[in-house]
């Protein structure tokens, strides 16, 4: 295992791994305990009681966070001729269909989030083994298979994410960056937080929010205290 550097230990020494911290403690400490030389961002890692093997206790949604995430999104907008001037105009980073096709074959991703028509679902099924494991493939459920093309565009560049309980019952999510105040990190928090309580199973017996950690790129993480949350389930 290697050795803590001299900013890690310090780091380290400011979190008492024994405390729950209030919501704005967390943030505020955050940002203290950040020593990287980039603004790094900052996530919640939401441990749920559910089975994400079972259906009914999946839990997956979309929100749009009050700050945004501090992250320049890149949008691809797939779509026929009749709708690129609305994706443009909204503000998406490449717009198109057939080469960006044949480009996303080729091995290009580099890209956030891919928006497209109902029309051009089927010019889009031979590639979701490659948007799939990298969660790019476009979701009526998420907003990005719509007609809206322009207002879905906008919601994204403003913040809107989409969050999905991982195989160990987690949800992983960016909430701002560090070099956020400590009030916009704990409004885009209660947004997410308050979202996913709205999407509890109710096949789910048991606990629902077992633990909520707070943490910026290489930092310790921060345990909040869920009952703060919890107690609106």
């Amino acid at each position: 295992m290697s050795k803590l550097t001299k900013n890690q230990k310090a780091a380290v020494a400011k979190v008492d791994s024994h405390k729950q911290y209030k919501l704005t403690e967390a943030c505020a400490l955050v940002k203290e305990v950040s020593y990287t030389k980039f603004d790094a961002s900052v996530e919640l890692s939401v441990r749920l009681g559910v089975d994400p093997r079972k259906a009914n206790q999946m839990v997956r949604g979309v929100v749009t966070l009050p700050h945004g995430t501090g992250k320049v999104t890149r949008v691809l907008v797939l779509c026929t001729p009749d709708k690129e001037n609305e994706a443009k105009e909204a503000g998406a980073d490449y717009v198109g269909l057939d080469e960006y096709i044949e480009k996303i074959k080729a091995g290009w991703t580099d890209i956030d989030v891919i928006i497209c028509t109902p029309s051009v679902m089927a010019k889009i099924g031979p590639i979701g083994r490659i948007l799939g494991p990298r969660g790019l493939m476009p979701n009526p459920k998420t907003g990005t298979v719509t007609m809206e093309i322009g207002n879905a565009v906008k919601e994204v560049k403003a913040g809107k994410i989409d969050f999905k309980v991982d195989k160990q019952g987690i949800v992983h999510t960016a909430i701002g960056k560090v070099s956020f105040e400590p009030q916009q990190l704990a409004e885009n928090a209660v947004e997410l937080l308050n979202t996913i309580l709205k999407l509890k199973p109710q096949a789910l017996k048991g606990t629902y929010v077992k633990s909520i950690y707070m943490s910026s790129t290489m930092s310790p993480g921060i345990c909040i205290d869920s009952k703060t949350f919890s107690a609106a389930e």
